[in-house]
């Protein structure tokens, strides 16, 4: 399955990173940091001749700077990501309501069997016969005409499912890492903001505080964002990975049910 999903999954990454840096970035240039810049010279009037007036917070000057753009590139590329891999488990899931060994409920299957279930399962289109579901059925079919033995082909069964337990979650990697990466990128928009107040500390001493203002604004504008965005992305992260695990221990239920429970090695009395 790998060597034929990776490189279409390692495309789709891509080609997503880059759909989402266009749609961002041209939604900053032609809406966002606009808007703020009308935003703020309207307030620096109202300042002016309005000493007492208080500011108003406004959306777009909460995101309006590079680190917060750059938190919603991230988003939106592991929404992307997220989206590909829970449609890659519904598909999956709902295979499980298929009988892909079109065989009657309770007839056993013995070793005479074997041949033509391999046949059936060879039938299956591509994209679908690399499924977990028909790769436990074959691995366990396969076992259990070499061995004879029931209990080998169940540990057969469940060596390929653990192995595909072990696959998603190293696939989750990517995304935890986009994750991890959306605070950090706010913190460094913290230190940016940071570093500029403390340099313009001379004009603020000499009465003019609005320099310092602006560039704490964006050290705290920066970091709200991204724990934000975190927040909600950990939330869908934790989402698909219960969809997976429920998809492999489903997947092991349905070869117990359907293929190990049934197996006989001698004909029924």
């Amino acid at each position: 399955m790998t060597r034929q999903a990776l490189p279409v999954e390692l495309m789709f990454q891509v080609a997503s990173l880059l759909v989402s840096f266009i749609f961002i970035h041209g939604a900053y240039v032609t809406v966002v940091r606009p808007h703020a810049q009308q935003h703020l010279q309207q307030e620096a009037v109202v300042m002016v001749q309005d000493p007492e007036y208080v500011q108003e917070r406004d959306f777009y000057v909460v995101i309006k700077d590079y680190e917060q753009e750059a938190c919603f590139i991230l988003m939106l590329w592991a929404f992307a990501i997220l989206g590909y891999k829970g449609g890659d488990s519904f598909r999956q899931k709902n295979l499980l309501r298929t009988n892909l060994l079109h065989l009657p409920p309770t007839l056993p299957i013995g070793p005479e069997d074997i041949t033509e279930l391999h046949k059936r399962l060879g039938e299956l289109p591509p994209q679908v016969s690399a499924y977990l579901l028909p790769r436990a059925l074959r691995s366990g079919i396969q076992r259990f005409g070499a061995t004879l033995n029931i209990q080998d082909s169940a540990t057969a069964v469940r060596n390929t499912c653990e192995s595909e337990m072990e696959r998603l979650e190293s696939e989750l990697s990517i995304i935890r890492y986009i994750a991890w990466a959306i605070p950090s990128v706010g913190f460094i928009g913290t230190v940016r903001g940071i570093g500029s107040a403390l340099s313009q500390a001379n004009r603020a001493v000499a009465g003019d505080i609005t320099g310092v203002t602006q560039s704490l604004g964006v050290a705290f504008n920066s970091t709200f964002i991204a724990l934000i965005i975190s927040i909600i992305l950990m939330f869908f992260i934790h989402q698909l990975q219960l969809s997976q695990e429920r998809l492999v221990l489903d997947t092991e239920g349905y070869c117990d049910e359907q293929l190990i429970s049934r197996l006989r090695v001698q004909p029924p009395r």
